[in-house]
């Protein structure tokens, strides 16, 4: 298989200042929190099944319905994608929305959830939040002004990935064994386990963050759509890191991701997809 270069054109420089965009962001991350933690745990949550087998409560909806209303108003020529509510038109700005990404902790009580915001600009995302009120913390970031996170006391600091360059010394997150067996790659999920210091299934948007922060060096998934990710794209890169589909492609649509600490990104794509690898460990 021929990889692509490691260059990306998702660390390409933003043709404009994203100050606004970004402030913008966050305040739709508050509305969005108020909405979704109202309801957080409620005994008579709305749970219904999606065609596509998966669940959507009350609070996905209604917390979509916020962001929406919020955009309408401040950006009414933007675009607007959302898991609930799909496209509103088409447009080289486009907000990329997952108002819960992690319904099946939501619905469950279980507090790794987070709502995801993010605006691409000719298809690149350029500002992105994960915000995740159930543990008081968020992570944000736009093209050419950092990556920035709070801690639970409300102080702010920057991200950055870390300096590990060993698959010995690397710690990853894979989501889960079924994805890789459903994708067909038990066996790359076997050599990664086999290369590494350490393995673990987070799940969702967290492991992302850990990565910006410096704690994992890579986390991969399959299963993947756009509102999935677009998020997450600007705080990995801002903090230093890598964010490409599973073939090493800058794409948010192919259904894989690859995150990486940037340093070992070429690393990871040659183990995973060459089954004879002599990579020294």
């Amino acid at each position: 298989m021929t990889l692509p270069p490691a260059d990306s054109a998702f660390d390409s420089s933003p043709h404009e200042d994203l100050s606004d965009d970004l402030a913008l962001a966050l305040r739709l991350a508050d509305v969005a929190d108020a909405v979704s933690m109202s309801r957080f745990d409620a005994a008579d949550l709305d749970v219904r099944t999606k065609p596509d087998a998966s669940h959507v409560t009350e609070a996905d909806l209604a917390t979509e319905r916020a962001i929406r209303e919020v955009l309408a108003a401040q950006r009414p020529e933007d675009d607007v994608f959302g898991e609930e509510f799909g496209s509103s038109g088409v447009g080289s700005r486009r907000w990329v929305i997952d108002p819960i990404d992690g319904t099946a902790n939501y619905l469950r009580g279980i507090p790794m959830w987070a709502t995801l915001i993010a605006l691409t600009i000719d298809g690149v995302p350029r500002v992105g939040v994960v915000s995740q009120p159930a543990i008081t913390r968020r992570w944000w970031a736009a093209s050419g002004l950092g990556a920035w996170t709070n801690s639970p006391g409300g102080d702010v600091r920057r991200l950055a990935v870390s300096s590990v360059d060993t698959l010995a010394e690397a710690s990853v997150s894979f989501q889960s064994i079924g994805q890789w067996r459903d994708a067909g790659e038990s066996a790359a999920l076997e050599r990664l386990t086999a290369s590494v210091w350490r393995d673990r299934g987070y799940g969702d948007a967290w492991p992302y963050m850990l990565l910006a922060e410096g704690r994992l060096e890579l986390v991969a998934e399959f299963g993947v759509k756009e509102y999935d990710v677009a998020a997450l794209v600007p705080i990995i890169h801002e903090a230093g890191g890598r964010f490409s589909d599973f073939s090493g492609a800058d794409a948010l649509t192919t259904g894989s991701s690859l995150a990486t600490n940037g340093l070992l990104h070429r690393t990871f794509l040659d183990l995973l997809h060459s089954p004879a690898s002599e990579i020294d460990r």
